[in-house]
């Protein structure tokens, strides 16, 4: 996936698994840092938006669109505190990455790309991915509910 969509999922997953009283230190720590570091290094972005709503994909849309004004693909540190908060938060909270449609396990990445995912409940799953290559997933619609309304 691209770097701004990898540093959105992680927001959204991170602030999700914050709401919670039982998520770990460790997320809640990742996850600290992770705003603490796109305020200090990209300016003015809101991610208290997707806070307040993590699930929402319209937030997450314009979270997205806000990252990528700001320059987060060329962001290595932003993007590996990404990475890392997503790793903590399948270690952690494996419930609150599948609420938001996005249950990754191990990922190495080299030009994967996943979008348009409409879930209430797992959208994707992968685990162990280690991609040199183009992977691509697109359009996924998953979920009980009406997977096609919009947020």
């Amino acid at each position: 996936m691209d770097p701004v969509t990898a540093i959105t999922m992680a927001v959204a997953a991170g602030a999700a698994a914050a709401l919670k009283d039982s998520t770990a230190d460790a997320v809640r720590s990742a996850y600290g840092a992770l705003k603490a570091m796109i305020e200090r290094k990209l300016g003015p972005v809101d991610v208290e938006a997707v806070e307040k709503k993590p699930d929402s994909k319209a937030r997450q849309s314009v979270l997205e669109e806000e990252l990528a004004e700001a320059g987060a693909s060329a962001d290595d540190e932003v993007l590996a505190a990404a990475q890392a908060l997503l790793a903590r938060v399948a270690e952690s909270a494996p419930e609150t990455a599948a609420a938001i449609g996005v249950d990754i396990e191990q990922i190495k990445a080299a030009n994967v790309v996943i979008e348009d995912i409409r879930a209430t409940g797992t959208g994707v799953k992968a685990r162990d991915v280690e991609a040199s290559g183009d992977f691509t997933i697109r359009g996924v619609v998953a979920g009980k509910e009406d997977p096609g309304k919009n947020p």
